[in-house]
């Protein structure tokens, strides 16, 4: 006749496939990727020694301020992200766990990440130029424009790429002396996009002196989420009205929109 397993007996053969899995859960590597906020740069000033905007067949004027674009770092496409780090960046507010699709579109190999990157940058720009130039009503032919920012790809510097080309072109000071940063996608049209990873630049942006930021519309709630102490929002959902904002801002006249 079969042995009969007591209770015991029994909660321990069926708690041992549980502790399995749980080890498993544990130490197995997840499709995530960890980020952080990441570095910033002045558009409107150097970048590794070079002009990042640099502009010939029309005059130019000098900024009072910055102008900083913003950024994350995340770990590599082939990093080993466990269920600890996922429980560790939940109690650490300058860290995110983001779908590694999310991060990464264009796969798990490097250079051909780097290049889709690279090419996401360059598309970037030249629609950054393209929405500066039709909002100041210049010819294009006309103005050559030079965009350079190392180490940097993907799309999310269009924005600020194209409000430091109206600056330096257009007859007002956008930045008014201050720290002005933010993030978002650029289309030749001027509407601005959503871009991911909010929060960390949000902290990027005050780790670096910036007291404005300029947060595409659609990512309002996110921004607000972990918004730093001394950071002021303002939602924009095309160049027009992030130079309308900013100009507001500087002047003192005109309502400027919040999140």
């Amino acid at each position: 006749m079969p042995s009969r397993l007591t209770r015991p007996q029994f909660l321990t053969a069926c708690g041992l496939p549980v502790v399995a899995l749980l080890a498993v859960a544990v130490f197995a590597p997840l499709p995530f990727s960890v980020a952080q906020p990441g570095l910033t740069a002045d558009v409107l000033g150097e970048n590794q020694g070079a002009e990042v905007i640099t502009i010939k067949g029309a005059p130019t004027h000098e900024a009072s301020g910055q102008l900083r674009m913003t950024t994350i770092e995340a770990t590599g496409p082939d990093a080993r992200v466990r269920l600890g780090d996922v429980v560790d960046s939940w109690f650490d507010t300058d860290r995110a766990v983001m779908p590694r699709d999310a991060v990464y579109p264009s796969g798990d190999d490097v250079s051909e990440i780097e290049q889709y990157n690279q090419e996401q940058m360059k598309e970037s720009q030249d629609a950054a130029t393209a929405a500066a130039l039709d909002y100041l009503r210049l010819d294009g032919q006309d103005i050559d424009v030079d965009l350079r920012l190392e180490d940097v790809g993907g799309p999310s510097a269009g924005l600020l790429f194209s409000l430091g080309i109206v600056d330096k072109l257009g007859t007002g000071d956008l930045t008014g002396g201050e720290v002005i940063a933010g993030t978002g996608t650029i289309t030749t049209g001027g509407k601005v996009g959503a871009v991911g990873g909010v929060p960390l630049k949000t902290q990027a942006a005050r780790r670096d002196g910036a007291t404005v930021f300029l947060v595409p519309k659609a990512e309002c709630s996110d921004a607000r989420a972990e918004l730093p102490k001394g950071l002021r929002l303002i939602p924009v959902t095309t160049l027009k009205g992030a130079v309308d904002s900013l100009t507001a801002l500087e002047s003192g006249k005109g309502g400027v929109p919040s999140c």
